[in-house]
């Protein structure tokens, strides 16, 4: 709805989890199933080639406003630091 790259991918797994800060030692399988599931997507985008950025926002502070856990796959252009 609103993309912040001109790759703009939204991972969510199916079990529910609210956010990074309730992650437990159970979750470890599907969190670095995720982290395979971001590298084979990234390899299918030309623009990812020379990087990309992978957020997961926790947290009021941390600008979680969707209370199930989910990461943002961005591509495209070149990021700034700091990010925020």
């Amino acid at each position: 709805m609103n993309p912040q790259a001109p790759v703009h991918v939204v991972i969510i797994p199916k079990k529910h989890i609210s956010g990074l800060d309730v992650v437990t030692s159970e979750d470890g399988r599907i969190l670095g199933h995720i982290q395979v599931v971001v590298a084979k997507i990234a390899k299918q985008f030309l623009e990812m080639k020379n990087g990309f950025r992978l957020v997961s926002n926790c947290g009021i502070d941390g600008g979680q406003t969707v209370f199930h856990i989910h990461y943002h796959l961005l591509g495209g252009r070149l990021f700034g630091w700091p990010p925020g």
